[in-house]
């Protein structure tokens, strides 16, 4: 009895929710040409704009700038990925489907998680696909690196789609979310070492960098990437792994916490 009310009256609006955003998504697959086309171009043009004039101080010499802003390449497709699929909550109480199912006899914390996983799960596709572009930048991959960075690109995307629901659900407007990605989520994507390492940052970014947990997202890409010459200045591979589970954990718990004490929308 316990597990047909913890199935209907939980796991499955997760389920529900979270199989309406790969509807979405399905419907609008325009989405696609934003979330992969301008990481694609940003990496091509960064790239090759900054070729043999920036060399990674703990990279080996034959690395290019290419292979280094791979990863945090990647890391932006899961944040765009996040962004858009997070939108979408504002669309749904502009559309009056949020308040449909505020009102249902469902948790919040279940809302939550259906919207976040569904997000979540278009990301790693995204992300799985971006992956096909790394023999390109000369980077070889293996059926066991492709497993570890699906689970490492799982976990990112959690996080970001996570932290994303909780700035969408108390943001009544797109123009408004905009903003706020362009003052928070942009940030710390560049602070996260996607595009510089922190070796050669200002002592502030350093500092900022270290508190920065996409940091050590992108730090878990790199091990993943390049296991044998991700370089010594990297956090290590289990605290990458640790800080990474914990950004999740805790975006997702004050995603939960914001839906508890609001309904959706602003006072």
């Amino acid at each position: 009895m316990k597990r047909t009310s913890l199935s209907s009256g939980f796991l499955l609006p997760v389920a529900t929710l979270a199989v309406r955003e790969l509807v979405r998504f399905c419907r609008q697959r325009n989405r696609i040409v934003g979330a992969l086309g301008t990481p694609l171009v940003f990496w091509f043009l960064i790239g090759s704009g900054f070729g043999a004039s920036f060399q990674p101080p703990s990279a080996p010499g034959g690395m290019s700038y290419l292979q280094y802003f791979f990863p945090g390449t990647l890391a932006l497709v899961l944040l765009f990925t996040s962004i858009f699929s997070t939108i979408s909550l504002i669309e749904d109480r502009r559309e009056g489907f949020l308040q449909s199912v505020l009102v249902a006899p469902v948790s919040r914390t279940s809302i939550v998680l259906g919207k976040v996983l569904g997000g979540t799960i278009l990301a790693l596709l995204h992300g799985s696909l971006f992956l096909v572009v790394a023999p390109v930048a000369g980077i070889s991959l293996n059926i066991v690196s492709v497993i570890s960075l699906v689970g490492i690109l799982s976990l990112i995307a959690f996080a970001l789609t996570a932290l994303g629901f909780a700035i969408a659900w108390r943001t009544d407007s797109t123009q408004g979310f905009h903003a706020i990605m362009n003052l928070v989520l942009m940030p710390l994507w560049l602070l996260s070492g996607a595009v510089f390492p922190a070796s050669g940052a200002s002592p502030w970014l350093r500092w900022a960098m270290t508190f920065n947990p996409l940091t050590y997202g992108v730090a878990a890409l790199r091990w993943g990437l390049h296991p044998a010459t991700a370089g010594s200045e990297l956090p290590s591979l289990a605290l990458s792994l640790g800080v990474t589970v914990l950004f999740g954990v805790l975006a997702v718990w004050a995603a939960a916490v914001i839906a508890g004490r609001t309904a959706g929308v602003l006072p």
